[in-house]
């Protein structure tokens, strides 16, 4: 009996596993490509380790246009820590601007709506860290763009980093012979 539930619980197991691969993989495919510009950072805290700290400029006026929660007198006013979705403006090179919060208001041909979070007084997007490879930081020093994949349900996947004319970053690719 309890190895009938062993291989019921692995078989249930691998099923989900597999559709969440599957889901991501359709989401990479499908999801439509917007580049968030990369907000200025100290160049000697840029690369920390193997991984590149994220920040982007449109986090910084979307953090703006969060509602406030009154702290008092001797502290200032703090955005409100909540998660919630925000109407991203595409140009012709599909390079995403803040537009405005998103409160169920239409959207024009050129919009999307993006999910974001709020944490530790920041917003973030998807992620706010970029990993690569050991000994790879010279060839993302130059990032100008992050690029995501966005569903339809507003949830970003980061692809890569990209410079100011939109090259991908990253170590070169190995010769085929």
């Amino acid at each position: 009996m309890s190895k009938k539930i062993a291989v019921a619980a692995l078989v249930i197991i691998l099923v989900l596993v597999n559709w969440f691969i599957h889901d991501k993989e359709k989401h990479l495919a499908e999801g439509r490509i917007v580049y968030l510009e990369l907000a200025p950072v100290d160049p000697r805290s840029l690369m920390q380790g193997d991984y590149m700290d994220l920040r982007f400029e449109m986090a910084r006026k979307l953090l703006n246009a969060l509602p406030r929660t009154k702290k008092g007198r001797e502290q200032p006013d703090e955005a409100a820590a909540e998660d919630g979705f925000v109407v991203v403006r595409l140009d012709k090179r599909n390079i995403g601007s803040f537009q405005a919060l998103y409160k169920d208001q239409p959207l024009s041909e050129n919009e999307i709506i993006m999910r974001y979070r709020v944490r530790s007084k920041r917003v973030r997007f998807a992620t706010n860290a970029f990993f690569f490879q050991e000994r790879h930081a010279k060839y993302y020093e130059p990032a100008r763009y992050g690029c995501f994949r966005v569903n339809d349900d507003g949830d970003l996947l980061l692809t890569g980093l990209y410079d100011e004319n939109l090259d991908k970053l990253g170590p070169p690719e190995p010769q085929k012979s």
